[in-house]
């Protein structure tokens, strides 16, 4: 599969990854549940963070799990393992390579994958010859376009730009959330339908705040610091001055959202 992972594979992008999926998980994952028996394809499993939440919803489903990372794996495995979760089996593939059989799957996820595959429509033809026929592919993505804050700045409007146009260079698009539903109905899925999840944070939320403002967003943009400096998207100044801007944002004054999308399509 052709990607590159703009953040990196550091323990602290693993424990980003963590908040993020802890803090969301209602609003992403209540209505990802499957029927009992069901055997689902995570493609893309990362570092595990949506894998516990989604084996542990549904303990009477089998899932497999592939990433094209060894170093996520190795995090997923210790994960899945912490979680006691004993219907979930982690393997190393890449979903446009030949490891996974086709028709073998009822169902397949992607939760944050094509945002940073090249060819995303390519990714999704391919997952669903491994799902069955009237099976159906679900995809989750975010989109860095719907960002609204206060107090806005246009320093901090820059940091966030810094990490569009990076993951733009590797091959990847983190505005790919809008664009989900004529993705998945020009792939071919059928019945297609998408929802957006709006994350919204203020002084009367701080769980919101401090665990998606704070350690999952901002977090993110301060992990492309250095290669967004060294590219000469922003001086070390002016990106310092942005990340202190988006923290004010998080503050008991400050509001804070995002949307997140999720879609669903049967394979014909």
């Amino acid at each position: 599969m052709t990607q590159s992972y703009v953040h990196g594979y550091s323990e602290r992008e693993a424990e980003r990854l963590f908040d993020q999926a802890e803090t969301l998980t209602c609003l992403i994952h209540h209505d990802s549940i499957f029927p009992p028996g069901s055997r689902i394809l995570e493609a893309g499993c990362g570092t595990g963070a949506q894998t516990c939440i989604l084996a542990g919803k549904n303990p009477r489903c089998e899932f497999v799990s592939v990433d094209i990372s060894h170093t996520s794996l190795a995090i997923a495995e210790k994960r899945v393992s912490a979680a006691g979760l004993s219907n979930v089996t982690l393997q190393h593939a890449d979903i446009l390579g030949d490891e996974l059989p086709f028709g073998m799957f009822d169902h397949a996820v992607f939760c944050f994958v094509l945002e940073h595959i090249r060819k995303p429509e390519e990714a999704i033809r391919r997952v669903m010859k491994m799902v069955k026929p009237g099976g159906t592919v679900t995809a989750i993505e975010g989109d860095h376009g719907s960002v609204c804050f206060h107090p806005e700045s246009e320093k901090a409007l820059m940091a966030i730009r810094c990490q569009v146009l990076l993951q733009e260079r590797a091959g990847g698009d983190a505005c790919i959330g809008r664009k989900l539903y004529p993705l998945l109905v020009s792939s071919g899925l059928t019945d297609v339908m998408v929802s957006p999840r709006l994350v919204y944070a203020d002084g009367g939320r701080p769980d919101l705040a401090t665990g998606f403002t704070e350690k999952t967003f901002i977090a993110m943009i301060q992990g492309i610091r250095d290669p967004a400096i060294a590219a000469g998207l922003m001086s070390a100044k002016d990106f310092d001055e942005g990340i202190s801007d988006l923290i004010r944002s998080a503050q008991k004054d400050g509001t804070f959202s995002y949307t997140f999308y999720k879609g669903r399509g049967i394979n014909p």
